[in-house]
């Protein structure tokens, strides 16, 4: 008789060594948690307010001026008078502070722009001129204030540990007083001449200026700025003598320049909300077996 319950468990074996092999043709990959999202910022730029305290060491690059020389005859009459150019003053001006404020825009990571007005305080001008043949000499004493309009430019070289160093320069024009120049003139002797008076100018001269420092962040839109600041000053008009009192020699003078050495600390508040954050996109790569 036929047994049919040995090809059943022919088929039941066969089976059961084939769903092994089937089984390794599917792959399930396993189950990864994928990476925390990653946010970077984005540069939005902005407008910005900043104001400065500096400390400035002035350095006065001399000034040239021109006398009248006057001839008189056996009884003290002046018959005649002549200019004399070539005059040099040399002297120093007493460091002083300055304040400023400004306004500016970021135009992103790197670069920003801004423009600026300071106010330097009264420094104190003392001069020395030798005269009559070199027997004598004369004291030279004034004040000057001034103000600057500067527009600048900056390069933001990167930002570590909210610390971002900087360099940059501007261009623009500074209005220079000079108050009035009293000069005494003192003989070997021991003897002085009458104080002379002579009316200060004022004017507006070209300037530029260097910088470079570094701002730290304490948030997104307050960061303190601490750096130097090189502002060079042309020449103008510094005293004139057309109104000098007390005697026959007056004097136009002109002065060939101030440089300004400052050290400065200020406070950049930026307008507008904090910088957007977008996340980082992200697709999980797909397994293959």
């Amino acid at each position: 008789m036929f047994d049919f319950r040995t090809p059943l468990l022919g088929a039941f074996l066969a089976g059961s060594l084939a769903a092994p092999a089937f089984a390794a043709d599917l792959y399930e990959p396993p189950v990864e948690t994928p990476p925390a999202i990653e946010y970077r910022e984005v540069s939005t730029g902005g407008w910005y307010i900043r104001g400065d305290v500096d400390y400035s060491k002035l350095k006065f690059r001399g000034a040239d001026y021109t006398v009248v020389s006057t001839t008189t005859d056996c009884c003290g009459e002046v018959i005649g008078a002549r200019l004399v150019d070539g005059n040099k003053l040399d002297g120093k001006l007493r460091n002083s502070f300055s304040f400023g404020g400004g306004i500016g825009y970021k135009i992103n990571h790197y670069l920003r722009t801004d423009f600026t007005v300071d106010y330097q305080s009264k420094s104190k001008f003392r001069g020395r001129t030798e005269g009559c043949d070199g027997f004598c000499t004369s004291t030279d004493l004034t004040d000057m204030t001034a103000l600057s309009l500067l527009a600048n430019a900056y390069v933001d070289l990167g930002t570590w540990h909210g610390l971002t160093p900087y360099i940059g320069g501007g261009l623009g024009g500074a209005h220079v007083k000079w108050n009035t120049l009293r000069n005494t003139a003192c003989y070997s002797d021991g003897a002085c001449d009458a104080t002379l008076s002579h009316e200060g100018h004022d004017d507006w001269r070209f300037a530029y200026s260097a910088a470079a420092g570094v701002s730290y962040a304490f948030t997104h839109n307050l960061a303190l700025d601490v750096g130097y600041r090189y502002t060079r000053v042309t020449g103008g008009r510094m005293f004139g003598g057309d109104d000098a009192e007390g005697g026959p020699y007056t004097g136009h003078g002109r002065d060939n320049g101030i440089d300004f050495h400052s050290v400065k600390a200020g406070l950049r508040y930026s307008f507008g909300s904090t910088p957007k954050a977008e996340p980082a996109f992200y697709e999980p790569l797909p397994v293959y077996k």
